[in-house]
C-alpha cells in the first residue's frame, strides 16, 4: 500500500475520532451512565457508510482516494466496536444485564438499519 493511502486514512481516522470525542462527551453530560454517544456514532457511521457505499458505486463516482478516506478513515474513527463491546460487557460484569442487553439490541439493530437505509437512500 502506498504511503500518500495510508496518510489519506490516517487523517480521515483523526477526524472521525475527533468528532466521535465531541458527541461522546457531549453526551455524556446529558444521558449520565448510558453510552447513548456509542450508539449515535455506530447508526451515523452505519448510515453514511451505506450511504457512501452505494452513492460511489451508482449516482456518486468519487475516486478510490476519497472512498477509503471517508470509509476506512472517517468511519472507521467515528465508529467504536471496541467501546461498544466494552460498554456492554461492563453492565453485564456489574450485573446491569437489562443495560447490558438493551445497549447491545439498540446497536446491533440500529446500526444495521441505519446502513441499509443509507444504501436505500442512496439508491
Amino acid at each position: 500500500m502506498k504511503l500518500s493511502r495510508i496518510l489519506i486514512v490516517g487523517l480521515g481516522g483523526f477526524l472521525g475520532t475527533a468528532l466521535r470525542c465531541i458527541i461522546s462527551t457531549a453526551t455524556a453530560k446529558y444521558f449520565g451512565d448510558f453510552p447513548i454517544g456509542t450508539l449515535i456514532v455506530n447508526v451515523l457511521g452505519g448510515f453514511t457508510m451505506g450511504f457512501i457505499m452505494e452513492a460511489s458505486t451508482s449516482i456518486w463516482p468519487i475516486s478510490a482516494n476519497a472512498r477509503i478516506f471517508l470509509t476506512t478513515g472517517i468511519m472507521g474513527g467515528l465508529t467504536t466496536f471496541s467501546t461498544f463491546s466494552y460498554e456492554t460487557v461492563s453492565f453485564f460484569s456489574d450485573g446491569e444485564y437489562l443495560m447490558g442487553g438493551m445497549n447491545a439490541g439498540l446497536n446491533l439493530f440500529f446500526a444495521l438499519f441505519a446502513c441499509w437505509f443509507g444504501k436505500i437512500v442512496a439508491q
